[in-house]
C-alpha cells in the first residue's frame, strides 16, 4: 500500500518517498546522473558493475548501482527546466548530492561539430524556473571540481570536447531560433544566435540553468555534459550522434570524483586541488 502524504507543504509520505520520483532516503546514491530522456536510464546503467530499477513514474525513471565499484544512480528529468528542478528538489530530500546532467544539445559554432561532447562551465539563464528562486542576477555555474572531472573523463577516453558556456532555454523552437507555427520568429529570437556567438556561448540546451542555480543555492555540487546533435551554422542534425561518448563520460566522472572526494577525506581537505595527488 502507498503511504499517505504527510501534507500539502510536504508532498511525500511518512516513509520519506518522494510524490514526483517516488523514491525515499536510501533509493539512491551521493552521486547522481540526470538525462533528460528516461530511455536513456537503461542506457546509462548498462555500464554499470550492477543496476536496479528504484522507481519509475511520470517521466522520472531511477536506477541505482555501482560503476567500477563506486555507488551511483541516474534519474530522469523529462524536458525542460521545471520537471528538472522537482527532481533536483526531490533528490537532495533522499540523499542525493553530486548532479552530472547527462544531456544532448544544438551547437552555434562551426568548431563545436556534431558529435562532440559540450562540456558546461556555466550556463546562460534563458529560462523561468531559476527565477523562480533567485534574482536575474545570481550566476548558474557548475561545480569546478565536477567540470575538471568531466575534462579528465573526456580525455581518458579520448573522445572530441569543448568547454564553455552554454544557453538554456524554456523553448525548442522559437527560443532557440526555430521558426514556430506558420513560421512565426519575432526579431528577438531572430537575432538570438549572433548575440549569443557574440559572447562566447557554445550550444543551446533546455536544463543546465536551472541545474547549476540550485546547486549553488543548495550548497552541492553540478556538472553538465552534452553530446552535440545538431548544429546551427552547418544546419546538420544526426540523431543520438555522441550520445554514448557522453554516457561513458559522465559515468566515469562519477568515479573520479568518488576517488577525489576519498582523497580530500584521508587529506582532511574540503577543496579538490591538482597537487593533492602528488602528495
Amino acid at each position: 500500500m502507498v503511504g499517505r502524504i504527510v501534507s500539502a507543504e510536504h508532498p511525500h509520505t511518512i516513509e520519506g518517498v518522494q510524490y514526483h520520483i517516488k523514491c525515499k532516503p536510501g533509493d539512491v546514491a551521493k552521486y547522481v546522473l540526470l538525462p533528460g530522456d528516461p530511455d536513456r536510464v537503461p542506457r546509462i546503467a548498462k555500464y554499470w558493475d550492477e543496476a536496479r530499477e528504484v522507481a519509475r513514474n511520470r517521466c522520472y525513471v531511477t536506477y541505482t548501482g555501482t560503476y567500477k565499484g563506486k555507488p551511483i544512480s541516474a534519474t530522469s528529468t523529462g524536458i525542460g527546466c521545471p520537471s528538472t528542478a522537482i527532481a533536483l528538489e526531490e533528490l537532495l530530500r533522499v540523499g542525493a548530492r553530486t548532479f552530472i546532467r547527462v544531456g544532448t544539445t544544438g551547437s552555434i559554432r562551426s568548431e563545436v561539430k556534431v558529435g562532440d561532447l559540450v562540456i558546461s562551465s556555466g550556463a546562460v539563464r534563458l529560462e523561468g524556473t531559476s527565477r523562480q528562486y533567485v534574482m536575474v542576477e545570481y550566476p548558474a555555474l557548475a561545480s569546478y571540481e565536477v567540470v575538471l572531472a568531466l575534462i579528465e573523463a573526456a580525455e581518458s577516453l579520448g573522445v572530441r570536447y569543448h568547454v564553455g558556456l552554454t544557453a538554456s532555454t524554456d523553448s525548442f523552437y522559437v527560443g532557440q531560433a526555430r521558426p514556430g507555427f506558420n513560421g512565426y520568429l519575432p526579431s528577438f529570437s531572430r537575432n538570438i544566435i549572433s548575440d549569443l556567438q557574440a559572447c562566447g556561448v557554445l550550444n543551446f540546451e533546455m536544463e543546465a540553468s536551472t541545474i547549476f542555480t540550485l546547486s549553488s543555492i543548495y550548497g552541492v555540487r553540478a556538472g553538465a555534459v552534452c553530446a552535440v546533435l545538431a548544429n546551427r551554422v552547418t544546419n546538420e542534425f544526426i540523431e543520438d550522434a555522441g550520445v554514448e561518448d557522453c554516457i561513458k563520460v559522465a559515468n566515469e566522472a562519477v568515479k573520479i570524483l568518488s576517488d577525489w572526494d576519498s582523497l580530500k577525506d584521508s587529506r582532511g581537505k574540503y577543496y579538490f586541488y591538482p597537487s593533492l595527488l602528488l602528495k
